[in-house]
């Protein structure tokens, strides 16, 4: 998170040193946490105590975690948030939906309604939505563009140049499908697309494929401790944790998507990791540029 507001908060002195030390300051606080919980042991409850312990760490790496890694998500473009998180809820629906209608196979113990004709039109229906949105919202700058540190305002902005996956390409068609044309006196090959959504295909498939298995699992969690939901914030749905079960699993997938796919170093963001840095480094940086630059004859100074 520091790399995005770490240029705000080093112009305030007072600020400044959360944004060099924020790391140690986070760890030095979860270690005095954990100190005061071996003081507060008491020997008739060791039990309990660590079972407390251990329920205190799961909850942060099933919350906090995937919250972390949304906001990330957020940060890389709304898109990256929207799309995922529509796509699970439309999973959720049309699995139900088609469920109702046309289930009659089992699809696992855990969850007895749960059928295959749902898993299956649900997993059809994602993928048609998740096409259909894509497209709608790549339409847009403001949800396309990540979030990043404008020197001319001196704020954090939304105004971008697209990336490579938000711009219009063509693509050659497989000689059979160009075959396909042909036959109806079609010429057909090259098509105009968008990367992004050959990349929504595969976040539609993880969602309709591996995301109901996060539900699965809560089942699961929730028959082995004899209760129905997780909470009752939401009359008839249960807490927003039985709302949600789904998307455990789909922050992560989207998150370790675009970091091994899809991710780039832009120059936006190398300029506000160096405007982090104290006068002296960023004067520092910038001969050590200067003279790379000079040497490769990139650079001519008069």
């Amino acid at each position: 998170m520091m790399q995005y507001f770490g240029v705000l908060l080093s112009r305030t002195e007072f600020l400044s040193p959360l944004v060099t030390y924020h790391r140690f300051i986070s760890f030095s606080l979860y270690v005095s946490g954990l100190v005061a919980f071996v003081f507060s042991l008491v020997k008739k409850h060791y039990l309990k105590q660590f079972t407390l312990f251990g329920w205190t760490h799961v909850t942060l790496l099933l919350i906090v975690t995937q919250s972390h890694l949304i906001m990330q998500n957020i940060f890389e473009g709304l898109i990256w948030f929207l799309v995922p998180v529509s796509m699970i809820i439309c999973n959720d629906i049309m699995a139900y939906m088609f469920g109702f209608f046309f289930g009659k196979t089992p699809l696992i113990k855990l969850s007895p309604k749960k059928t295959w004709e749902g898993f299956i039109g649900g997993a059809f229906a994602t993928i048609v939505f998740g096409l259909i949105m894509s497209y709608a919202l790549l339409q847009f700058d403001y949800f396309v563009c990540p979030i990043e540190y404008d020197e001319a305002k001196e704020a954090l902005s939304l105004d971008c140049e697209r990336s490579f996956v938000f711009r219009l390409h063509e693509y050659a068609l497989p000689q059979f499908l160009q075959n396909f044309g042909a036959l109806f006196g079609r010429d057909w090959k090259t098509m105009t697309m968008y990367p992004f959504i050959l990349h929504s295909i595969s976040m539609s498939v993880f969602a309709s494929v591996i995301g109901p298995f996060g539900g699965f699992f809560a089942s699961g969690f929730k028959r082995a401790f004899k209760i129905k939901d997780f909470g009752d914030t939401i009359p008839g749905h249960g807490g927003f944790m039985d709302r949600f079960d789904c998307q455990l699993l789909m922050a992560t997938f989207v998150h370790v998507y675009h970091s091994s796919f899809i991710k780039a170093i832009s120059p936006q963001k190398l300029v506000q990791q160096v405007l982090s840095l104290k006068p002296e480094e960023q004067m520092q940086v910038f001969n050590m540029l200067q003279e790379s630059l000079r040497k490769r004859g990139l650079l001519r100074l008069n």
